[in-house]
């Protein structure tokens, strides 16, 4: 107890130390910042990445908006003022119709955005469209599209569409159920996006920007602001959580694709080779984070009991799935419905080889502890309602048992996986590599991607039978010239001002002065101050 109450105390120290430090630089910013009233402003906007704390997401749009308005560029943050009925991250999923706890995130909103420009943004339900959705079901509801009588935009507004990824993410679960609570929730993100939608038209129309800055772009309120600046010709910009710790991605794509454009001249020195090496070194360790998470607390080698049923078999397959629920699904599915319908066909394969031993393993973060990111609809779930650990030529690997993924894929003769970034180590590692779903690292050739579900089952049953598989040499090549490129270019670097917080993924400041966010002193913020001013690429220009 009474360390219980230590801990509290600290903790409570740490958050008002962090909060002092944030209204420090804030006041900082808004004296040194050039006041440009004639300039088009930069907006910015991202209310999905917290309620209360400091998400990483949120630090990097709250440092990146400080640095721009140091350097010159007037800033207009869009803020959330209860302006959604129901939003992605204050759902109750014990009883849709608890409110969000506006309250508390409106005061953090106060702090975060002190000294600078705000548009506060309220909720207000449009009936005419609380009408038209009143008895739809999930199907319908999930390809709505709304003309919205006022003729505020030329095109019908494709609220389903943009509203279904954030559904999926926020009930964790890709299947909606067709029941009235779903239909509900689905219903006031869809009313909570236009309200948004005709909130974000008026503020473009009042400031006249030149570019939005915007986090995600998926999540149902920051995917409703970027398609309606992009019918008002606005350029957009996304930013999500980059590959090293405290580091950001920008782009003028879809920030949770991750394009990445790598010229064909660009080869490793052997100074890179040997700062990839020692990363890697690392990573086959479970040595890294992703969002603030580390996924492998430990590593452990496979047991002997494994190694002897192993024996029994002519050759041994993994099977790495995902979270269903993430909204990298959304570019994942391009061979499948979903990866569901993936590992569908993927039982009938391992029914059809008793000779091979597939090893299926739930991805890490399938039911992370602790938090309200647990599945929903699992892979767990899937392969004991099929039986399909039953199977004598089958071993489940579960979310939290954390057997070496790295050692399975030394003795595989390849490996299957949806979209997940163990495709793109296993081919560093010089594998075979089938995958079912588009991730970032197939925008080059580094993995085996069929043209559709066909061609997947043929070149699945054509790898079993086979003697030996070819790998084209350029497979490993460009592994390593992307995965290069992911950490030490595109990866944008915030931790200089950044330190761990109390949260897996939260934050909180540095003791730091606001000299250091200038562009010539920070280059997270040169890169994306030349991103946004020169169309320059967001990324460094030298090694860090």
């Amino acid at each position: 107890m009474k360390r219980s109450l230590l801990d509290r105390l600290q903790r409570g120290w740490l958050e008002y130390q962090n909060r002092q430090r944030i209204q420090r630089i804030a006041n900082q910013v808004a004296v040194h910042a050039p006041s440009n009233p004639e300039s088009q402003p930069l907006l910015v906007m991202n209310v999905s990445s917290r309620l209360t704390g400091l998400s990483q997401n949120n630090a990097f749009t709250l440092l990146t908006a400080w640095g721009l308005r140091l350097a010159g560029i007037p800033v207009v943050h869009f803020v959330c003022q209860s302006g959604m009925s129901h939003c992605v991250l204050g759902v109750n999923r014990q009883e849709y119709h608890t409110p969000p706890p506006c309250e508390k995130c409106v005061a953090q909103s106060l702090r975060l955005y002190a000294g600078g420009k705000s548009y506060w943004f309220k909720f207000k339900a449009d009936a005419d469209l609380v009408a038209v959705l009143k008895d739809l079901d999930i199907g319908t509801l999930s390809t709505f599209e709304y003309r919205d009588p006022a003729g505020f935009f030329m095109r019908s507004i494709p609220l389903g569409k943009l509203a279904l990824p954030a559904m999926r993410w926020t009930l964790r679960r890709y299947t909606l159920p067709d029941d009235e609570s779903t239909r509900y929730l689905f219903r006031q993100f869809m009313l909570s996006a236009f309200s948004i939608a005709l909130e974000f038209n008026r503020l473009i129309d009042e400031t006249h920007p030149f570019v939005a800055l915007i986090f995600n772009g998926i999540m149902y309120p920051e995917a409703m602001a970027r398609w309606v600046a992009n019918q008002r010709g606005v350029r957009v910009i996304t930013h999500e959580v980059g590959f090293q710790r405290f580091s950001s991605f920008f782009t003028d794509g879809e920030a949770t694709a991750y394009p990445v454009h790598i010229p064909e001249s660009f080869e490793l020195t052997s100074d890179q080779e040997t700062r990839l090496d020692s990363y890697l070194e690392g990573r086959f360790k479970g040595k890294f984070t992703m969002a603030g998470i580390r996924f492998w607390p430990e590593m452990k080698d496979l047991d002997e009991a494994f190694l002897q049923k192993a024996a029994n078999f002519k050759q041994i397959v993994p099977v790495f799935t995902n979270v269903i629920y993430d909204t990298s699904q959304v570019h994942a599915n391009t061979l499948f419905e979903h990866m569901f319908a993936w590992l569908d066909g993927v039982q009938e394969i391992i029914k059809a080889h008793p000779e091979t031993l597939f090893i299926i393993r739930a991805h890490p973060d399938e039911m992370r502890p602790g938090t309200a990111k647990q599945s929903r609809e699992s892979v767990h779930d899937w392969v004991f309602n099929n039986r399909i650990n039953e199977l004598p030529n089958v071993v489940f690997i579960d979310s939290q048992e954390f057997i070496s993924s790295y050692e399975l894929i030394q003795r595989s003769k390849f490996i299957m996986v949806y979209n997940s970034s163990i495709g793109l180590e296993a081919a560093l590692m010089g594998a075979a590599v089938l995958c079912a779903g588009k991730a970032r690292y197939t925008q080059y050739p580094i993995v085996f991607l069929p043209q559709n579900e066909d061609e997947y089952h043929r070149m699945a049953k054509r790898f079993l039978v086979e003697d030996h598989i070819e790998i084209p040499p350029d497979f490993q090549r460009n592994a390593r010239r992307f995965l290069y490129y992911q950490l030490y270019r595109i990866s944008l670097p915030f931790e200089t001002f950044l330190q761990t917080g109390a949260r897996p993924g939260f934050v909180r400041m540095n003791n730091f002065n606001w000299e250091q966010l200038l562009p010539q002193n920070a280059p997270a913020i040169k890169a994306i101050f030349e991103g946004i001013t020169e169309n320059k690429p967001f990324m460094l220009e030298e090694l860090r």
